[in-house]
């Protein structure tokens, strides 16, 4: 393969820190690479020297003739005077970028629901992104170099993204440099990894699973890792070989050195444990929402809405901004009053939100994380029963990624991460039973997020979720609802389901299946209890299937590594199972359909 770029013995250097020291590496024709780190270990800034944006104090940075360069850059470069049209194509003639296939699939993919001809003042942060990857993706580049592309972006525009860069920047069609947070739109485009971290980087091959199974593999065999981060990127790749991004078959995850790996990792929660201390804490009733609707100055957000939320559930709840996410959340919160129907809750139920404002930190900005922490609870308790765990808030503090020497920082000198993860411990030390999580992501990198999820996995109570990071959503939740046209509905198929959903809406799909519906007779009589009948059957034939493939799984743990013949066999009944469950769920989508 050719040769792009690359860079030899650089060596970065600020006032109070030595960013790199001597690194040399090279950027090849088809390399897709993803950029991962903590926050402040210096992968922005390496990026910005590949590009040619910052210049190392030592060391060069060499690019191959020719190669044009395209950056996206984490801020916001948009000019306001300018409409959309001209921030994306410039001054180039309709014909010139209409008559472009290219050019056309990215207006339509990323703006194509905004006014092409309107102002880009006034667009909301996740539009002023979309515009600004457009502007850059129209472009003709050699290699790409996108810093947080993911930010503001939701489900959608991230899927989008990702099927793009993958069809765009093949083997054989330029380079892309990725630096991101987002984990599944790290494993979903990228070939190669590299980890930013104690003044180097270091090479990895594969995407972000494959990452993080060769980094357990290094840590094993290094005593000098520090063990907690060990365990925590085990604990990942146990999720990572058994969860959702298991069941996509992906041929890097069919290797024994993982099975060796995770054999005598335990699941990640204890569902059993959790909901019995989750009941025991709230009671049978936290909150139901029955056939509720709200209503804004005559504007129908929510219609129609039945939801029981049960003790010790963990839900994410999907959909575009503006479908009513917040409000339905607020009903939960007991902040908005319906307009129509009831919400029922219970005596012991105890809300907290973390939300994207950090209001919990106002009143202590000027406080040192020490004062703020030593007022309030004098420990925790992880977990339950004989693997209940006692942290004091100082331990807690060092979980979330915090060094003594933070303790004396007053709360407005932390970083927006570090002030993202006291927020979080300050409402988890309240103790509540219900937590509702906004986008609860923001500002974290890769290494904070697991530890996080861990914190959340020992967490009994219920967990309602809002987020744009697929991997964070699919990790801590046991289930997904989106937010359609003002009605809530269940995804058994996860977050793929609801992509398919909103790409039936946007095709006008769904407009043509209410006009069919029109002209064909609804079901009535014996044809609705026979519909309604076998929906409920396909519901408890799903439940019982997914039961046995996951103690399946499970069983594949004890089975004799070196017998080979027989985990082919047990693979083989478990992959029969998994395509009798997706034929259910697909039966169970078209009764949905013809129910509703």
């Amino acid at each position: 393969m050719a040769h792009l770029l690359g860079a030899e013995g650089l060596h970065l250097e600020f006032p109070t820190k030595v960013v790199f020291d001597g690194v040399s590496l090279g950027v090849d024709e088809g390399d897709r690479i993803g950029i991962v780190g903590r926050n402040g270990d210096g992968k922005s800034s390496l990026m910005a020297m590949l590009a040619g944006r910052l210049e190392p104090d030592s060391g060069r940075v060499t690019v191959r003739g020719g190669v044009r360069v395209g950056v996206l850059d984490q801020g916001d470069t948009l000019d306001d005077s300018l409409t959309i049209a001209q921030s994306v194509v410039g001054d180039r003639l309709e014909y010139e970028w209409a008559g472009d296939a290219g050019i056309r699939d990215v207006i339509s993919g990323l703006v194509g629901d905004l006014d092409w001809d309107g102002p880009v003042l006034g667009l909301s942060g996740g539009q002023r992104r979309r515009v600004a990857l457009a502007r850059l993706l129209v472009g003709d580049w050699d290699v790409l170099a996108l810093d947080e592309p993911t930010n503001h972006l939701d489900v959608e525009a991230v899927a989008w993204l990702a099927a793009h860069l993958k069809r765009r920047w093949v083997a054989s069609s330029g380079a892309l440099l990725v630096v991101t947070h987002d984990r599944w739109f790290l494993d979903e485009i990228c070939t190669r990894t590299w980890e930013v971290h104690d003044r180097m980087v270091e090479p990895f091959d594969g995407g972000y699973a494959a990452y993080i199974l060769q980094r357990v593999e290094r840590d094993r065999q290094s005593a000098v890792i520090e063990q907690r981060r060990k365990n925590l990127a085990t604990k990942e790749l146990a999720w990572l070989r058994r969860g959702a991004p298991a069941r996509t078959a992906k041929p890097k995850f069919r290797i024994d050195a993982a099975n060796a790996l995770i054999a005598d990792v335990p699941e990640i929660r204890d569902p059993v444990q959790l909901q019995s201390l989750a009941v025991t804490r709230l009671g049978k009733d936290v909150v139901d929402l029955l056939d509720v609707g709200v209503s804004y100055d005559g504007r129908e957000v929510l219609r129609d809405v039945t939801w029981l939320v049960a003790p010790g559930e963990r839900t994410g709840i999907l959909g575009v901004n503006g479908a009513g996410k917040s409000t339905l959340l607020g009903l939960i919160a007991g902040t908005v009053t319906p307009t129509s129907g009831r919400v029922k809750r219970g005596s012991t139920v105890k809300v907290a939100t973390l939300t994207q404002r950090m209001d919990e930190l106002d009143e202590h900005l000027k406080s040192p994380v020490r004062t703020v922490i030593s007022g309030l609870r004098t420990s925790y308790t992880l977990g339950s029963g004989s693997k209940a765990t006692e942290l004091t808030p100082g331990q807690l503090l060092e979980r979330m990624g915090f060094s003594s020497a933070q303790l004396s920082t007053p709360v407005k000198d932390l970083s927006g991460g570090q002030q993202r993860r006291l927020q979080l411990l300050l409402i988890l030390l309240d103790q509540p039973n219900v937590l509702i999580l906004d986008e609860p992501t923001n500002d974290l990198d890769t290494d904070m997020l697991a530890a996080i999820e861990d914190l959340l996995d020992t967490w009994a109570g219920t967990l309602l979720v809002v987020s744009h990071d697929r991997y964070f959503l699919e990790r801590v939740t046991d289930q997904q609802y989106a937010v359609l046209s003002g009605h809530l509905r269940h995804l058994p198929g996860g977050i793929d389901e609801y992509l398919r959903l909103r790409e039936i809406e946007r095709s006008g799909g769904a407009k043509a299946s209410v006009g069919s519906a029109a002209r064909t007779p609804a079901l009535a009589g014996a044809e609705l209890r026979s519909a309604q009948k076998e929906l409920a059957a396909a519901e408890r034939r799903i439940q019982k299937l997914t039961a046995q493939v996951d103690a399946a799984r499970t069983a594949l743990a004890d089975h004799d590594q070196s017998d080979f013949a027989g985990l082919a066999e047990r693979m083989q009944a478990i992959s029969a199972v998994d395509s009798e469950i997706a034929a259910l769920e697909e039966r169970w989508l078209e009764l949905s359909a013809l129910l509703d």
